[in-house]
């Protein structure tokens, strides 16, 4: 993982100016290894929580009245989120239930959606579950030992060879940078295959009794689901990983999180993430694109994790984004909400399966998430 430091102006300049055609430069640094993504899969659970379903059980099931009630009710208003989805129903998901319930309950939908979204990414990339060399998984959501990638590994069909790696504390940020542990596992195995599940129940981890801010705002922002991306060396037709970078926030610990108690998992979510992203992100985008010798400009797509409508916002602000950059991202989150690391693999599934892209042209993916960090992927179409 590389810690992004900013480049002074002229750094950005230079390198700029040492390739006359970003493309070459890209593909010049990775010349002897190519990361493409092969398929990609999404798959959310059976229950629907529509906006109006929210709106009316919120009140009681929180004793909110008055100013109290109608702030929270404008903010479901103002999300930009028609519907998200549950595994279990409203009526059963509100209710207070013991942490090891919980988890057990965490556990059994997570296999089941994981295997789901596993086989139809293998599928979509035409491959076996022995094609894969490395399994990756990604939730913040819940605790499994084994990890999730075991159950998958073991009820498919994998290899007894696979290598395993499970990512869990990452948050929103995870989906991100699973592919980036992908792209460098085939950068030092070429002829490989990588598969990155991301699942998250983030309805699990509701609080009823907790009448704090954040968990008020969780209960009306995350929704549930899972994605599947196959990423391999070998020939395919999708657009290649040609970069990956993180930026660790300094002095940014307490932004987001959970805190985990004897009733569960309680969200940390501080009002500021929205601006602590918006004061950096023009400059980690600059920078890291200088790297790769090109400007802002150089991007034809822009995959950006929609962490809630102000961010989103002040994404397209910052980055000088028109609506139709950013329609993608306002879909998933207007019909799945923020699904944590999944989400960015929605808006990924989404730009696969709807956009025609040209050859040669580039794309940003990048998610945020606890650390407070920032986790950014370039892509090319072939």
């Amino acid at each position: 993982m590389s810690f992004l430091r900013t480049p002074k102006p002229e750094v950005a300049t230079q390198a700029r100016g040492s390739a006359q055609d970003p493309k070459s430069r890209v593909m010049s640094n990775n010349a002897s290894a190519v990361a493409t993504i092969a398929g990609s899969a999404t798959a959310v659970p059976p229950h629907l929580l529509t906006r109006e379903i929210v709106k009316q059980r919120i009140g009681d099931v929180f004793s909110l009245d008055g100013k109290r009630l109608e702030a929270i009710q404008s903010v479901i208003d103002n999300s930009k989120i028609d519907e998200r989805h549950s595994v279990f129903p409203v009526d059963y998901i509100v209710e207070p239930r013991p942490l090891a319930q919980i988890n057990q309950e965490y556990r059994e939908k997570a296999v089941e959606l994981g295997l789901e979204v596993t086989a139809q990414a293998l599928l979509q990339a035409g491959m076996l579950p022995s094609d894969v060399d490395l399994l990756i998984t990604v939730s913040c959501t819940g605790v499994m030992i084994p990890s999730l990638d075991a159950y998958l590994a073991t009820e498919m069909g994998f290899r007894p060879d696979v290598r395993r790696l499970p990512i869990t504390e990452l948050g929103c940020a995870a989906g991100a940078a699973g592919l980036g542990r992908a792209w460098e596992y085939l950068l030092a195995f070429p002829d490989r295959t990588a598969l990155l599940v991301a699942v998250e129940l983030p309805t699990l981890t509701f609080q009823r009794k907790d009448f704090s801010q954040a968990n008020l705002i969780s209960a009306v922002l995350f929704g549930d689901g899972a994605a599947g991306v196959v990423v391999t060396g070998r020939e395919a037709a999708g657009p290649r990983v040609v970069a990956s970078e993180s930026f660790l926030f300094p002095n940014s610990l307490d932004a987001m999180g959970f805190d985990l108690r004897d009733s569960g998992f309680h969200i940390v979510l501080s009002k500021d993430v929205p601006q602590l992203i918006r004061e950096r992100v023009k400059g980690l985008v600059e920078s890291f694109l200088a790297r790769q010798g090109m400007l802002r400009e150089d991007l034809s797509a822009f995959l950006l994790h929609p962490g809630g409508q102000k961010l989103l916002s002040f994404l397209e602000a910052e980055l000088e984004l028109s609506h139709s950059d950013t329609e993608i991202s306002w879909d998933v989150l207007r019909r799945f909400g923020n699904l944590s690391s999944a989400s960015v693999l929605f808006i990924l599934q989404e730009t696969l399966a709807s956009r025609e892209m040209p050859s040669g042209s580039y794309g940003l993916l990048m998610a945020f998430g606890p650390g407070f960090t920032a986790e950014m992927i370039l892509l090319q179409w072939p």
